[in-house]
């Protein structure tokens, strides 16, 4: 029997650091959407209180994919109310389209920082780096499993994203974007097929890409 994984859970070790020396506003930033077939690219940005008994009060708070969609709008709640600053950054799908979705998470990311009521002085950044910006930052791998104001910006980001893919949902109906968020399930692919893409699809996407062809074929008598 294989031994059980223990979930690893974020800590306030990164901030206490930038805290101690003298950065105030220390800002956790993540993005949700990347993989996903249709829908924005969103991120979020996250300045906890320099305190550390907010990690006891966002008890509960980890990465944004090991929590389930209850846990993470009981823990919005929570976040957003903890929060010193929290902003997003949203990106389109043409947006996506004409950047690529490395560059359009940059922008989203640098679009969360620039949202903050309080300018940021230190960015922990989840995997990417923004050397377009300024302010001082640090990337990190896997900081949303790491570090809490990452991990708060990935509660953030998927629960803003999830809200809007629902939105969309309504003025998109057959897709079920109100179901898999946009992302590469076998209910999204079937529907794909069956009505081709939206302009909620990213068309750079080899699989949104494949199944316009595969319908255009098909009217046209070729598929």
């Amino acid at each position: 029997m294989k031994p059980r994984q223990v979930r690893q859970l974020p800590t306030l070790t990164e901030e206490l650091a930038l805290w101690q020396a003298g950065y105030a506003r220390v800002a956790g930033i993540d993005e949700a959407g990347r993989g996903a077939w249709a829908g924005p690219v969103v991120a979020a940005a996250v300045v906890l209180p320099v305190d550390p008994a907010v990690a006891s009060r966002l008890a509960g708070v980890a990465d944004s994919k090991q929590m389930t969609a209850r846990q993470r709008e009981r823990l919005f709640t929570v976040i957003v109310q903890e929060a010193v600053a929290w902003g997003v950054g949203v990106l389109s799908a043409r947006e996506i389209d004409a950047q690529g979705i490395a560059a359009a998470n940059r922008s989203a990311m640098a679009a969360a920082a620039a949202s903050l009521s309080q300018p940021p002085d230190f960015l922990l950044i989840d995997y990417f780096r923004l050397p377009g910006l300024a302010t001082p930052q640090r990337s990190l791998a896997k900081g949303d499993s790491k570090v809490l104001s990452i991990a708060a910006a990935s509660v953030v980001a998927k629960v803003t994203r999830d809200r809007l893919m629902v939105e969309l949902s309504a003025c998109h109906a057959g897709y079920g974007f109100e179901q898999h968020k946009g992302y590469g399930t076998a209910q999204h692919q079937l529907a794909l097929r069956q009505q081709g893409p939206c302009r909620e699809h990213r068309m750079s996407f080899q699989p949104v890409a494949g199944a316009q062809l595969a319908l255009f074929g098909a009217e046209d008598g070729h598929g």
